[in-house]
């Protein structure tokens, strides 16, 4: 085991991060994380469902139900920059004096990446606001293009001196246009939201985990949308917040001992998005739809993904209702046992031994859990992580959503159940937070902090190993129920770089 010092504990405790979770975090990079073991893809029939016409509709209008009832809450973590949306510019602007014609003639990927942009710069929602801000400066963007004189182009789309998109949050960053008019990623998610989340009251709950760095220009923008979109029929309750720095995991070196930067101090890194567990735990809310801020569309293409949120939202509720009543007879000793076992084998996919001691306290234990639903796309080649049936340690098979790089690719078997999927997953899921009994669970309680994830990084030009807590939607709900839901790819349309933006799924309807 690493040395643990006294200023150690220290700097640990200036994170909120107590000694025995310090020993905890080190013995994780000495031990390893261990993979985890696969039995067999998830497939359509076989752990994802694909409802067909008749129990979409019966779902949506379920899901539409309920609104009057349940407090619903769309949470988006949007607290990542845009670095990397912009980091082929920022290399070909940091690495050359001028950028002409002739270097993006380079094969290189910056070179081939700056190319793309700059050729259809005014395909970009924000080409009005680019060209405003080099014009202050005395620059004609068109002027710049006509003559091949790209490096101004770059610093303004990037630094200070302009748009400084490269150090914003990615939702600041603009996605679309409208007729001249555009909007950030995080005005979309106001715009989506009206239609699926909005109650009967006409009230929209939208809760943003921001970095404390950008606060006061995102609840600035939050004020300018809010004024914009909001009516005498429809009101937004906007939150935010932080991920917090007891969150954060210790660095260490390649010998697993603590890692300390150029000036001696001792390095604790963000835990990843696992991390926002805490924040999810907080949040005042019976349903909760999670999707990353990137995943965005125009308005022209929201309505098939409203569509699938309130068929998944639709299933949920479905799942809860009875769920909450075998609890309810549990409790009040008239439950059926025979209705509860086929239920959990059929509906939730859980496997109840063929015979139960103390069915009470089983069942109870197997029901009083969160739930989440999980839409699944077709795997077309985009990266993400993938539904699976997995073995845990008590010997169930359950539903998980697995990353590779959870899975030993050198064991044959685990290779080939990994290139049998079929599915992978674009983090578009419902969640149901409130027991039977109307109390928020205590989501600390049914995740696995085994399921860590350790990487290789560097600081101050020295290599590190950096640990993320377990994912969000992988470890940190590894206890939750589970369920699959085929959703069209049409809903998952991410922006990780920005020449994302040029697909035609983000461009203005023809």
């Amino acid at each position: 085991m690493a040395t643990i010092s006294e200023n150690l504990i220290t700097a640990a405790e200036s994170h909120g991060i107590s000694k025995k979770e310090l020993e905890r975090q080190i013995a994780l990079f000495v031990e390893g994380v261990p993979f985890i073991k696969l039995d067999r893809p998830a497939t359509v029939g076989d752990g994802i469902l694909k409802p067909d016409q008749h129990e979409i509709e019966d779902l949506m209008n379920k899901y539409k139900q309920s609104l009057s009832s349940l407090s619903v809450l769309k949470f988006v973590p949007a607290s990542g920059a845009a670095s990397r949306m912009f980091r082929d510019l920022e290399a070909m602007l940091n690495n050359h004096e001028t950028i002409s014609f002739e270097q993006l003639d380079s094969e290189t990927t910056e070179a081939q990446f700056t190319k793309i942009f700059v050729e259809n710069l005014q395909h970009f929602a924000f080409f009005a606001k680019l060209k405003e801000v080099l014009a202050k400066d005395n620059y004609s963007l068109e002027k710049l293009l006509h003559e091949g004189n790209f490096k101004p182009i770059l610093d303004y789309t990037l630094t200070e001196k302009g748009l400084n998109y490269a150090s914003m949050p990615k939702a600041l960053i603009e996605f679309h246009s409208y007729n001249g008019e555009s909007r950030n990623a995080m005005e979309e998610h106001f715009h989506e939201s009206l239609l699926f989340a909005k109650n009967e009251s006409g009230a929209v709950r939208i809760h943003f985990t921001i970095s404390p760095e950008f606060e006061e220009k995102t609840r600035q923008e939050i004020d300018a949308i809010v004024s914009r979109l909001q009516t005498g029929a429809i009101s937004f309750d906007v939150s935010l917040s932080f991920q917090q720095s007891s969150t954060d995991t210790i660095a260490v070196t390649p010998d697993n001992e603590p890692f300390k930067d150029d000036a001696g101090n001792f390095v604790f890194r963000p835990g990843g998005h696992g991390a926002l567990l805490n924040n999810l735990n907080k949040l005042d809310a019976d349903i909760v739809f999670i999707k990353n801020i990137d995943n965005i569309v125009p308005d022209y293409l929201k309505n098939i993904t409203a569509k699938w949120k309130q068929v998944i939202g639709g299933y949920l509720v479905d799942l809860k209702e009875n769920v909450h009543r075998f609890l309810n007879d549990i409790d009040a000793g008239s439950a059926n046992y025979d209705e509860i076992k086929a239920f959990c084998r059929d509906k939730l996919k859980l496997l109840p031994p063929s015979v139960d001691d103390n069915p009470n306290d089983y069942y109870r234990n197997m029901l009083n859990r969160p739930i989440r639903v999980c839409g699944m796309v077709r795997n077309e080649g985009e990266p993400g992580g993938g539904p699976f049936w997995v073995h845990e340690s008590n010997g169930r098979i359950s539903l998980q959503i697995v990353e590779s790089s959870q899975i030993d690719i050198n064991n044959n078997t685990q290779k080939k159940i990994l290139e049998q999927s079929t599915h992978f997953n674009p983090v578009d899921l419902v969640c149901l937070l409130t027991d039977y009994k109307g109390k928020p669970f205590v989501l600390d309680k049914f995740s696995n902090p085994k399921t860590a994830f350790i990487a290789e990084k560097s600081k101050d030009g020295k290599k590190l190993k950096a640990l993320e807590r377990p994912g969000l939607w992988n470890g940190a709900m590894e206890n939750w129920i589970t369920l699959f839901v085929e959703v069209p790819i049409e809903t998952f349309n991410p922006v990780k770089t920005v020449n994302d933006l040029l697909r035609p799924q983000h461009q203005p309807e023809k």
